[in-house]
């Protein structure tokens, strides 16, 4: 009569013997530690900021919110701090202060136009946008961000000719 044999039996408790001493490797727990500690998510919490508190309470926006180190940054368009139209008629004059404004913005969050990602322009005339483009060259001093320039027909005042949105990332 022939014996059993537990070779089968045996082969498998060494098989999962070897992968249970392969899976304990110190190495890899410590590479799973590793990336446990770099995963970090933080809550960041908006900051408004109102350039026409009153203007802009009226129409119902935020003129900019920042969040971490980005800013939106709404349309700016020329007008006075009571909300009215300025430079009516006067497209240059319109586009410089949409960009004094736009200033006033990134100066309260320790901003300039070297740190604007993204420009966005809107106007009711595109040939007057050409014609005066050139003078984003003083505003834009290092390097031009990304953005759109569309052609509306018509803004929130039949006045307004320009209107500017920037988004911002600010390096730390």
């Amino acid at each position: 009569m022939k014996r059993p044999t537990h070779q089968p039996t045996l082969l498998l408790i060494l098989c999962t013997l070897f992968f249970t001493i392969q899976s304990c490797d110190p190495k890899e727990k410590e590479a799973t530690k590793k990336v446990e500690k770099e995963v970090v998510i933080e809550s960041e919490k908006p900051e408004y900021f109102l350039l026409r508190p009153e203007v802009e309470k009226a129409y119902g926006y935020s003129h900019a919110v920042k969040i971490g180190n980005d800013i939106k940054i709404s349309g700016a368009v020329s007008m006075d701090d009571e909300g009215n139209p300025t430079a009516i008629g006067d497209f240059g004059q319109q586009m410089k202060n949409c960009y004094a404004d736009l200033d006033k913005i990134l100066k309260h969050y320790g901003c300039t136009f070297d740190d604007v990602v993204v420009e966005n322009v809107f106007t009711t005339d595109m040939a007057l946008f050409i014609e005066n483009a050139a003078y984003r060259n003083e505003i834009y001093t290092k390097q031009f961000p990304t953005g759109s320039w569309l052609g509306v027909t018509e803004l929130a005042v039949p006045e307004f000719m320009i209107e500017i949105e920037l988004e911002v990332h600010k390096s730390e």
